[in-house]
């Protein structure tokens, strides 16, 4: 018998030839060469503050851990840079999420200029959640974060970056530097990660829509595609190759247990040295990395979280996934640093949110994690010359998640949401069963609830002169809302409260922030509406930072003086230009900090 799960909608996938984009690489190194005088002469005549810039990124780092085990002594390279230069805690976006923090980190942006509000937006005709920062299909594959992220603009003044695996980069866009994209890279079948496990010894793997190679276990050996490897129980298998008839592939395989049978196949991920999809800038990039330091996961969020989720893998098989795949980050971000004599170098490390998302709680678990990213701090210090500003930070914090919260169910109770069957205890996943006739507000996602407003959605009912009204009555009512003696929601506002910008209108109307230990239920988030309101969290995905923005805030720390209070991820940005003498665009909100 063979399980299949994912996480995400479906995205499409589209195949796209390496020679033609290979071929477009080269020319634009040959006229980059060209280029080079004019760009020296540039650079001379511009005042720099600083010849390098790093930007070391630490998703969920949280600064009430950070804090205590800086005052226990277990950081010591923390402490030092916070003696060096400085640290505060840095505020995050509202939701703290990181698509949309990060997003406001590389552009200096609220949430309605920069378009990025959830993991997910929903297409206004059928109500399907869709991935909100990048979409994929047939003929081509669209960017759907709006702004322009300050690398861009640096390198419009011929300052390069490298950027490694910062969120919300798929695709990667055309600048003058390198760039290796991250969150919502979709895998070879176009999910953001649909893992296999296998309790026979023969079966299909599959790879792009449509496609599959049989493979057969014999012994401890696994035969697919023409490829051989050992199979030891525990023991993750190197990446594999794989050639699927539109497209390469690579996958690792782990020997659950011999006996019963059990091999779990990591999800079927594009191959950095043939990319079915653009996964780099340049396109060949990925390749070059590939060649240097060997292959590597490509997916967006690498580390599956849901196979544990699932009981697919153990805690201990997560987390050896864990490591390995940040010592391929590893591998990638001090190859820049060693290779950057003058530029930004921008990398960000997901283990320490992956890893909280699984274990938090745990004290030995999480204590090593962040001692390890000490030690990453340590070895980055080494790099770090008279010249150079390196700036250490995270998107958020993280609390417990112990309980979900359905408003989908709440709206129901209040007489928003209607059912087709009235007398039906939960409708399906992806509003299936939903009245939209009488449905006036619906929610999915992590951040808040939508109004079905007429002109809007295909079928919405809500007039907009009476749209305003509704949204401040539905925040009203949640504000404070109560689990028992608990509160669950902290905070609700209409979205024209937290945000100002073009994108507005792509906003929640409500957007939630929920009390500590509470958050979107798993079946709130893709659209379900069950029969109570609240349920008990009982996956392994015991941590969150889906909550109100100030119970998470990241930290920030810096080798040069931080000088204004309260900074937000938001003046990232403008920091980095003005360090190498470039005035921020009056379109950013963010300020300058040293």
């Amino acid at each position: 018998m063979v399980y299949f799960a994912y996480i995400g909608p479906g995205a499409g996938f589209a195949f796209l030839g390496s020679f033609l984009t290979l071929v477009a690489s080269v020319l634009a190194g040959i006229a980059s060469l060209f280029l080079w005088p004019f760009r020296l002469l540039f650079r001379r005549r511009r005042k720099s503050a600083v010849k390098k810039a790093i930007f070391l990124g630490f998703d969920g780092l949280d600064p009430r851990v950070t804090e205590r085990l800086m005052e226990e002594g277990k950081l010591p390279h923390f402490s030092r840079l916070k003696a060096q230069g400085g640290y505060t805690r840095l505020r995050t976006t509202f939701p703290a999420l990181s698509p949309v923090a990060w997003s406001t980190f590389a552009t200096g942006v609220n949430p309605a200029k920069h378009n990025i509000f959830d993991f997910l937006n929903r297409d206004l005709r059928t109500y399907a959640p869709e991935l909100s920062s990048a979409k994929v299909t047939r003929r081509a594959v669209e960017m759907r974060r709006k702004s322009e992220p300050f690398w861009k603009i640096l390198g419009r003044n011929n300052v390069a970056g490298t950027i490694l695996r910062v969120p919300i980069t798929f695709p990667p866009e055309e600048f003058n530097g390198r760039l290796l994209s991250a969150m919502c890279t979709p895998d070879l079948q176009g999910t953001q990660g649909t893992f296999s496990r296998f309790t026979a010894r023969t079966g299909e793997l599959k790879g792009p829509p449509g496609e599959s190679l049989p493979f057969r276990v014999a012994g401890d050996r696994l035969e697919i595609g023409g490829e051989r490897c050992q199979l030891g129980a525990g023991e993750y298998t190197p990446w594999i190759r794989l050639r699927f008839p539109s497209g390469r592939g690579i996958v690792r395989f782990l020997l659950v247990s011999d006996e019963p049978f059990s091999l779990y196949a990591t999800p079927v991920q594009i191959d950095p040295e043939s990319p079915a999809l653009p996964i780099s800038h340049p396109p060949f990039y990925a390749m070059y990395l590939a060649k240097l330091l060997g292959t590597f996961s490509t997916l967006g969020m690498a580390e599956d979280t849901w196979a544990l989720n699932e009981g697919a893998i153990d805690q201990a098989a997560f987390l050896r996934q864990a490591r390995d795949i940040q010592a391929e980050r590893e591998a990638m971000f001090f190859s820049a640093l060693g290779h950057t004599r003058r530029g930004v170098v921008a990398c960000v490390f997901d283990t320490t949110d992956r890893v909280q998302h699984m274990c938090f709680g745990q004290t030995d678990v999480i204590e090593a994690l962040y001692c390890d990213m000490d030690r990453i701090l340590g070895q980055t210090l080494q790099s770090v010359e008279a010249d150079t500003a390196l700036f250490v930070l995270s998107d958020h914090g993280f609390c417990s998640f112990r309980r979900g919260v359905n408003l989908n169910a709440w709206l129901r109770r209040e007489g928003y949401l209607a059912l087709s069957v009235d007398d039906a205890a939960e409708s399906g996943d992806y509003f299936e069963g939903i009245d939209w006739s009488r449905t006036r507000a619906y929610s999915f996602g992590l951040s808040g609830l939508y109004l079905n407003l007429r002109g809007r959605e295909a079928q919405g009912i809500v007039a907009a002169e009476e749209a305003e009204a509704l949204r401040r009555e539905l925040a009203s009512k949640l504000t404070g809302m109560r689990d028992g003696d608990a509160v669950a929601i902290q905070s609700a506002h209409p979205a024209a409260e937290l945000y100002a910008g073009p994108y507005l209108g792509a906003a929640p109307d409500v957007v939630v922030g929920y009390a500590e230990g509470y958050r979107a239920s798993w079946a709130a988030a893709v659209g379900k509406t069950t029969y109570g309101v609240f349920e008990d969290n009982d996956k392994a995905w015991c941590g969150d930072h889906c909550v109100e923005p100030s119970l998470v805030p990241g930290v920030l720390f810096s080798n040069l003086p931080i000088r204004v209070t309260n900074p937000g991820i938001e003046d990232l940005a403008p920091t980095a230009l003005a360090l190498f003498g470039v005035a921020p665009p009056g379109w950013m909100e963010g300020r300058s900090i040293v």
